[in-house]
């Protein structure tokens, strides 16, 4: 039995990054030895084991043989006679198909049969062997890596390779729950606007977000979007998301809070009067089809439906302000309401030439609810049922209440503070 590490760990340690996860793969050792040693067997589809003390994975060596379409279709085989290299060459990039001891003092102490060394010295991204082809899923890996990696470049037969794989139907057999998990990490990635742009230099991102897809081409009015291109704008908030250091929620809401702008008539182009309905609806589609946790639905809803209505705020009165409050559940929901800003703030920030604009509606917004939430409700109530007021009456009271405080703050905050 000899153990190895491999994968992202031995990539990320070789190019200085920060190494979290370490997996491990175990040659010339079969199942019954590793549960006799203590190892803790967890693998459904082929022989995966916890480590009895660390709890980091160990999987046996195995080969995979492609038996249909998309990424179930395989069939593998482990037992003590597949070798490293054999287990390496299924592998997706050869920058991930090294392998080292635990404690690598010198280049001897790397395995590297598919020189992905010298690729992680080139910047390249390049697949390992024409296995590749076979599981869908590493179309979407490669994507997220250069997302991560963003001065690495993919490979020109690599890109090729999978442009292939989109017209062969590959990319339709896609699981919806493993396009969900790499968008997720994708999104989250330093740069998420290049997985999005390799996605779309090989043909896949019609086929698995055929919404976003579409937002290329459509043109803006350029007083507003200099960029003029919604999918040109439409990178630069996902990149300014990522600069803000925005959660997976904030990030998924930017990516289609724009959705309807590639349904609006040509003849009413560049303008996008009623996007932000178009935009709900195509969610719903979307978020259903890809099975999206539902935090990252709702806040992506609130996002497309009122954007327009917080980038205006600055013009709304007591009233008007309250409303568009009330409607993003800001008073019952004050972290979500949060986010839904802070998505805001990476839309205006994402056009060009205003990335290092300030976004004054996302602190206005946060201060007037600061002065809804001392409205005190509950006494209101009371004194609603001690009049014998019950009902839709009550609401009223309390909204009305709300309105005078968030007056009452416009108020102080436009009266100059007295020179000292």
């Amino acid at each position: 039995m000899k153990i190895y590490m491999v994968g992202g760990a031995v990539r990320d340690r070789l190019l200085g990054r920060e190494v979290s996860d370490r997996d491990w793969v175990v040659v010339g050792a079969t199942p019954e030895q590793m549960v006799a040693q203590g190892y803790l067997p967890v693998g459904r589809d082929f022989p995966v084991f916890l480590h009895p003390k660390t709890r980091e994975e160990y999987a046996l060596a195995r080969t995979e043989r492609k038996s249909g379409r998309g990424y179930r279709g395989f069939v593998v085989q482990t037992s003590p006679e597949v070798t490293l290299e054999e287990d390496l060459a299924r592998r997706d990039l050869t920058i991930n198909s090294i392998a080292t001891n635990a404690r690598p003092k010198s280049a001897a102490d790397y395995f590297d049969p598919y020189h992905g060394q010298r690729d992680l010295e080139k910047r390249v991204l390049r697949h390992v062997t024409d296995a590749f082809r076979e599981d869908p899923v590493r179309i979407l890996r490669v994507a997220r890596f250069a997302a991560r990696l963003t001065d690495f470049s993919v490979a020109p037969e690599t890109l090729q390779l999978m442009r292939e794989m989109v017209a062969h139907g590959e990319a339709d057999h896609l699981v919806a729950e493993r396009v969900w998990q790499e968008l997720a990490r994708g999104l989250m990635e330093e740069q998420p606007s290049r997985m999005f742009e390799v996605l779309r230099a090989c043909g896949a991102l019609a086929v698995v977000l055929p919404e976003v897809n579409r937002l290329w081409g459509v043109p803006q009015r350029a007083d507003h979007h200099p960029e003029i291109d919604t999918g040109i704008h439409l990178m630069m908030v996902l990149d300014m998301a990522a600069h803000l250091k925005a959660p997976l929620t904030v990030r998924f809401a930017c990516l289609v809070h724009d959705l309807g702008k590639a349904t609006t008539p040509a003849h009413v182009l560049p303008r996008h009067l009623g996007h932000e309905e178009r935009s709900a609806q195509l969610l719903k589609g979307l978020a259903a089809r890809l099975r999206v946790p539902l935090d990252c639905r709702e806040i992506a809803d609130v996002v497309a439906r009122e954007h327009g209505n917080i980038h205006r705020s600055a013009e709304l009165d007591a009233a008007a302000l309250v409303r568009l409050i009330e409607r993003c559940d800001g008073i019952r929901k004050p972290e979500r309401f949060a986010e839904i800003l802070l998505a805001c703030e990476c839309d205006a920030r994402g056009r060009l030439g205003r990335q290092a604009s300030a976004y004054p509606q996302r602190q206005r917004l946060r201060e007037a609810l600061v002065a809804l939430q001392a409205v005190a409700t509950a006494t209101i109530a009371a004194s609603a049922a001690a009049a014998g007021v019950t009902g839709p009456k009550v609401g009223e009271m309390i909204h009305a209440a709300r309105v005078k405080a968030v007056a009452a703050w416009l108020a102080s905050a436009a009266t100059p503070t007295p020179a000292a």
